[in-house]
C-alpha cells in the first residue's frame, strides 16, 4: 500500500499546500527569519510529530485491544536535525495505573511503531523532474 503526498507552492511564499492521500489538507511554512510567514510548520518539524503521533496512536490502539486503562499518553519528540546521523529523544508519559509488566510490554509496542520501523529501516528514493509548460502561456 502506497500512501501519496502532493505539495503544491504558493508562488512568491514559502508556504506549501500539502494534500495527503486525497483526503486531508495541511500547510506547511517556513519562520519568518528564514522568509516565510510562518503559518505553518516547516517540513522538516513534521518528522518529529509524525513519530509522536504514530507512537501516541500506536500505544492506545494496542492498549484498547487488551482493555487496559494506561491514561492520557503523552510522546515528546526532540528532533535534532543538525546532528549527524540525526537523532530522535523520545519521552512517553502514561497516566493511567500501569504495572511494571504492562509498561514493559508497552515499551516494546512503542519501538514497534510503523513510522519508527520505517526511520529504522532506512530509506531509497526514485527522483524524477520534468518541466510542464504553462497551458496559459
Amino acid at each position: 500500500m502506497s500512501l501519496i503526498a502532493s505539495a503544491r507552492s504558493v508562488p512568491g511564499r514559502s508556504r506549501q499546500d500539502v494534500l495527503i492521500d486525497g483526503r486531508h489538507h495541511l500547510v506547511t511554512d517556513e519562520p519568518e527569519r528564514l522568509g516565510g510567514n510562518g503559518l505553518g510548520p516547516a517540513p522538516h518539524e513534521l518528522l518529529p510529530a509524525a513519530l509522536a503521533a504514530c507512537i501516541s496512536t500506536t500505544l492506545v490502539t494496542y492498549a484498547r485491544t487488551k482493555d487496559w486503562d494506561i491514561g492520557q499518553v503523552t510522546v515528546d519528540v526532540v528532533y535534532d536535525h543538525k546532528a549527524v546521523p540525526r537523532t530522535f529523544d523520545v519521552a512517553i508519559s502514561l497516566d493511567g495505573p500501569v504495572d511494571d509488566l504492562r509498561l514493559a510490554r508497552l515499551r516494546k509496542v512503542a519501538d514497534a511503531c510503523p513510522l519508527r520501523r520505517a526511520l529504522e529501516t532506512g530509506f531509497e528514493f526514485h527522483e524524477r523532474i520534468h518541466y510542464r509548460e504553462n497551458e496559459a502561456a
